[in-house]
């Protein structure tokens, strides 16, 4: 107890729970003994619950929230082990605990709409993860999770993109790319070029309403109808000569209207 007082910040060995798992694998449903070795399992292991939980902190999310959920996977990781595949415990509570947290953002707080495809997928890939990585022994590569799920490349990374959409960046944080000063909103949009058409086409309303209504179809088809002259003409019931200098004197007319506004 002295040594353990003495370094309160060394890790947690876990090794000495690991024949506990083949004990819980031996015994009957209804056996007594399981539920108080299982019980065990999960008291002993709940640092790692709390520790997974602390990684998604600062995410919008209440942090007794995270640790509830974070123990639920916790608990799923104990009853779905299997020490038979050879690896150990925390290889496969780790990436489960944190498939379960992930679950809780997909379905109660993702900062983003993403289709329910899109997490439905993000969750398969994480699953696979999970499962994975007590197989063996590492983390899987995006080939392998393709392979274990029999779908494409392009599929695995859509699901692991859709994770990004948890949360939202604030418009306020530093821009990626500049200066540590210069907020995400200077770094957005453009100005429209088309803005300053507005004016105009506000103030071209009542001239063309004041037009008279040869002159004022002459100009619609042109520029709206997007006819030739010849066509106008025909349509019209004039020379293409005539359309061309009325279009001519409509536009001058329409310029000096303008410029006097």
């Amino acid at each position: 107890m002295a040594a353990d007082a003495g370094q309160p910040n060394q890790p947690r060995d876990y090794t000495d729970l690991e024949p506990l798992f083949v004990e819980l694998g031996g015994l009957a449903e209804e056996d007594p003994r399981r539920a108080d070795v299982r019980d065990r399992l999960v008291t002993e292991y709940l640092p790692v619950a709390e520790h997974v939980a602390l990684r998604f902190r600062n995410r919008g999310e209440p942090h007794d929230d995270l640790v509830q959920v974070a123990r639920l996977g916790l608990v799923k990781a104990v009853d779905r082990f299997d020490p038979a595949h050879g690896s150990d415990f925390l290889s496969f509570a780790v990436p489960t605990i944190m498939g379960e947290v992930r679950r809780y953002f997909r379905d109660a707080s993702w900062a983003v709409r993403v289709p329910r495809g899109a997490k439905e997928l993000h969750l398969a890939v994480s699953s696979a993860a999970a499962e994975l990585s007590q197989r063996i022994g590492s983390a899987p590569t995006p080939t392998q999770l393709a392979e274990h799920l029999g779908m494409s490349l392009q599929q695995v990374y859509e699901g692991l993109e859709a994770g990004r959409a948890y949360h939202a960046d604030s418009l306020q944080a530093p821009a990626p790319g500049f200066s540590a000063d210069t907020p995400l909103a200077e770094t957005l949009g453009e100005e429209d070029s088309r803005l300053e058409l507005v004016d105009n086409h506000e103030a071209l309303k009542p001239l063309l309403a004041a037009l008279p209504e040869r002159e004022r179809r002459i100009l619609l088809l042109r520029f709206f109808g997007n006819l030739t002259q010849t066509k106008i003409a025909e349509q019209v019931g004039v020379s293409q000569m005539q359309v061309s200098r009325i279009l001519g004197r409509t536009l001058e007319q329409l310029r000096e209207a303008l410029a006097q506004d």
